[in-house]
């Protein structure tokens, strides 16, 4: 009669007890990425995330304080606000520079008139709408496909880059 365990049944428990700690892990790594700070340095990253056909889409209104996801023109979360009204959002021109982007305003679902503070989309190719954002005295240029998000201290930094390119991509 046995009274203790073999080296082989050990060795399977152990690695029985790996597999389910490895599973674990990646699961509670997986909850806090979705649940981490949303901000302008990830927000293509977290958008690029979820699952689309056609686009997903952030829109903050009034305040900034409201910030809703879209996917596909359905809403599909809320983020707690991390922008402030103080956002400004700006699009290139070849001819004319950053020209500030005009506040829209739409309609909620009892017909209340909403200002949108700010809007951020990404289309079923992956390519982020062409902004540059100003956000506590930083610059935030958001436009890159495949670059990560570009901080400049001034508009003019921004600028700079911008035809930097432009004269890179006209060679």
């Amino acid at each position: 009669m046995k009274k203790a365990f073999t080296l082989i049944e050990l060795l399977i428990v152990i690695i029985i007890m790996g597999v389910v700690y490895t599973l674990a892990i990646n699961n509670f790594t997986k909850l806090s990425d979705e649940n981490s700070s949303v901000g302008l340095l990830n927000i293509k990253e977290y958008l690029s995330a979820i699952p689309h056909a056609k686009s997903v889409k952030l829109v903050c209104l009034d305040d900034c304080a409201e910030c809703s996801v879209y996917v596909d023109g359905v809403k599909n979360r809320d983020i707690d606000g991390f922008l402030d009204e103080s956002v400004t959002s700006y699009r290139y021109d070849f001819s004319y520079g950053f020209l500030e982007v005009e506040k829209e305003i739409v309609f909620d679902s009892n017909d209340v008139e909403k200002d949108v503070c700010f809007s951020f989309d990404i289309d079923k190719k992956g390519v982020p709408s062409q902004v540059l954002v100003e956000f506590k005295e930083k610059f935030y240029d958001l436009s890159s496909y495949l670059n990560k998000t570009m901080v400049y201290n001034s508009m003019q930094e921004a600028l700079e880059m911008r035809e930097n390119l432009s004269k890179e991509v006209m060679r």
